[in-house]
């Protein structure tokens, strides 16, 4: 199956930036209008947005009406995570255009939530299980969760789950590349589609994650940067067809 490549645009203070490892106050760049940005990865043929709301998982306010506006304008689906742990606030965005969004901490620690929500709005709920040496951490990758990837598996299989975020922190912002194990086997475990993202920057690691069985790849400063370029391929965007 094709891979998709998918272009982040993580929000904090109304900039786009990029964090390392999702520490605040390690910005490799500060980018003022992220609707500008967003229509800048749409013209280059992007086939769709991951957007995060730092501001939201770090607890600050929200960007809900800025991301809701972006989904609005841009003519391809749009994903959208950070903070969102309320029925309210996933319908809202789901009311208003955006295509998936993307839970953390709440379904971690209230399974029960993510069933009701997940059976509510089928094939439109990703769950992010974002890993920290080799442990699901949460609250914006402040803390570690309680149970184990096998045990998170378990409760979330049935579930009509629109795929799995995995975000690699130990990787994430460096532009480094991925860590081949640890993505090939959670992409091996997972009950769902897998979004692979943290460390994503070549082609070759898009092509280990396609042979591992991945849906989606996410990117963020390798692109920005410069320094890979998804929209100049053959099939743009895209590996595997």
């Amino acid at each position: 199956m094709p891979v998709i490549v998918i272009p982040a645009v993580d929000i904090m203070d109304h900039c786009v930036v990029q964090l390392v490892g999702g520490v605040p106050g390690t910005e490799l760049f500060s980018i003022p209008d992220p609707l500008q940005v967003a229509r800048g990865w749409t013209l280059k043929g992007a086939p769709a947005l991951h957007v995060v709301d730092l501001d939201g998982a770090f607890g600050k306010e929200d960007n809900l009406d800025r991301i809701i506006g972006m989904a609005a304008e841009c003519e391809v689906p749009v994903q959208v995570g950070g903070g969102i742990s309320t029925d309210e606030k996933a319908d809202r965005l789901l009311d208003a255009g955006v295509a998936r969004v993307i839970v953390g901490t709440r379904g971690i620690k209230e399974p029960e939530w993510l069933e009701r929500l997940a059976e509510r709005r089928p094939g439109r709920i990703i769950q992010a299980l974002d890993v920290k040496d080799g442990r699901i951490t949460m609250r914006g990758w402040q803390e570690e969760a309680p149970m184990s990837l096998e045990d998170m598996f378990s409760r979330i299989e049935a579930l009509p789950l629109a795929g799995i975020l995995n975000t690699n922190v130990n990787v994430e912002g460096k532009g480094q590349g991925i860590d081949v194990g640890a993505a090939t086997d959670f992409i091996s475990r997972s009950p769902h589609p897998v979004i692979s993202s943290g460390g994503v920057s070549t082609i070759d690691d898009v092509l280990v994650l396609k042979d591992a069985g991945a849906a989606a790849a996410v990117v963020g400063v390798a692109v920005y940067s410069g320094e890979f370029r998804p929209w100049e391929w053959p099939t743009p965007w895209t590996v595997g067809e």
